[in-house]
């Protein structure tokens, strides 16, 4: 083995923010997961998070993995389809192993409509089922009727018709949007209001023209959720980590994400290698009538926006979610935005903050920088209840917990010698 210098470090991860930085996303599509992603197995189920099994699994994905299975007819009820979740029947596997991402649960499966992100700079494809609303949701653990007809209905009208919309303008670039979004007050993990209004802008004409039937039904369904664009992000973010993974000799993280029990990342020179900790309660303001104890520990994929300097990272940019999920004032928030400049690469001239004089986002993690300074990557996220099919019970702000970080060092430090 090959010790690795502290410049041949420094010029991978350079590279690593190379590729972010000159990544182009563009929407592409959305088409059914099964003629997205051939490759995904019949009687698979994809997750947010690492690996994990049924047995570990929160109440929120078991809820949510019962009704996937009742959605693809693998089971008449709920109860028989927890029981053959439990009978090693069904396959779960993480959304990243298919260049996929789903926010909270993640849920994903073969007939379920997702959307498709090209990052035409560099060739690849990432993939986000489309956002279901609010309230009783199978992202959150939902799996009556209501929530599996809703996820049908997306899949054989609303879906379909966002495909045809797409392909119509030939796609909608997304870097572009992102940078208005930011300039707007999102900061595309938990505030996403000024994003899916203008991709409606940008869909509303074509949808018109390409809508087979429920224009009026689809068009409502995208102007009432201020969250529809946060899995177009989440979507772009994975095809733009994906560009700087599996650079030698890298130490940026290309993952984070969590299972509501386990938080995981990987790092660039590290291949596919899952470093994982437990996750943690996100803390931050709880909605009125709902205690601490109801909530579920930090879960789903989202993060990956902090990966390429958007959510937390961005949190300077959006003076609304600061409120939304208690982190004190748009000071505070910006204070989070500069102690993440500590543990980057570089920043991102594109994605310009204007409360901060139009400097670039914070980006491209680096393991060695987090463990220097013992400052961890700040995310924005949702509360889940830990009860499935009970919602979000709140909004906060959680870390990472650091023994993800040091595995991934010794592990990098194993494949790339001492001096790493």
């Amino acid at each position: 083995m090959t010790s690795a210098s502290p410049d041949t470090i420094a010029g991978a991860n350079r590279e690593a923010l190379r590729r972010i930085l000159a990544s182009d996303p563009v929407l592409v599509d959305v088409q059914l997961a099964r003629d997205a992603i051939p490759r995904l197995p019949d009687r698979t189920i994809l997750h947010a998070g690492p690996p994990i099994g049924w047995d570990r699994m929160c109440g929120p994905m078991r809820g949510a993995v019962a009704g996937a299975i009742v959605f693809e007819g693998w089971a008449d009820d709920l109860d028989a389809a927890a029981r053959l979740a439990a009978s090693g029947e069904i396959r779960f596997e993480p959304n990243h192993h298919y260049d996929g991402v789903g926010p909270m649960t993640g849920i994903t499966t073969r007939n379920m409509a997702v959307l498709v992100v090209e990052n035409r700079a560099f060739g690849n494809r990432a993939f986000c089922t489309v956002n279901e609303g609010i309230g009783n949701v199978m992202r959150f653990g939902g799996n009556d009727r209501e929530v599996i007809e809703r996820l049908q209905w997306i899949a054989s009208v609303a879906g379909p018709a966002l495909g045809a919309a797409i392909r119509h303008r030939k796609g909608i670039p997304l870097k572009s949007l992102i940078a208005r979004g930011l300039s707007m007050g999102d900061e595309m993990h938990m505030r996403n209001a000024a994003c899916s209004s203008l991709i409606l802008r940008e869909l509303a004409g074509d949808l018109a023209d390409t809508a087979r039937s429920d224009l009026s039904r689809i068009l409502r369904f995208i102007a009432g959720n201020d969250m529809f664009f946060l899995n177009v992000a989440m979507a772009m973010a994975k095809s733009i980590a994906a560009a700087a993974h599996d650079i030698p000799h890298s130490t940026v993280v290309t993952t984070m994400a969590r299972n509501g029990t386990d938080f995981g990342i990987r790092v660039s020179g590290t291949g596919d290698h899952w470093f994982t900790g437990p996750a943690q309660m996100a803390r931050g303001l709880l909605f009125a009538g709902f205690c601490e104890a109801d909530g579920n520990v930090d879960i789903g994929d989202s993060c990956i926006t902090e990966t390429v300097g958007l959510g937390g990272f961005a949190m300077a940019a959006s003076p609304a979610v600061v409120g939304f999920i208690g982190a004190g004032t748009l000071s505070d928030a910006i204070a989070y935005t500069h102690r993440m400049r500590e543990i980057t690469v570089g920043t991102n001239a594109d994605w310009a903050l204007p409360t901060l004089e139009m400097a670039g986002v914070p980006t491209g993690i680096d393991i060695r920088k987090v463990l220097a300074t013992g400052v961890l990557p700040v995310i924005n996220t949702a509360i889940a209840n830990r009860l499935p099919g009970r919602g979000q019970v709140g909004a906060g702000v959680v870390h990472p917990p650091l023994t993800c970080f040091e595995q991934a060092l010794i592990r990098f430090a194993e494949m790339n010698g001492a001096d790493a």
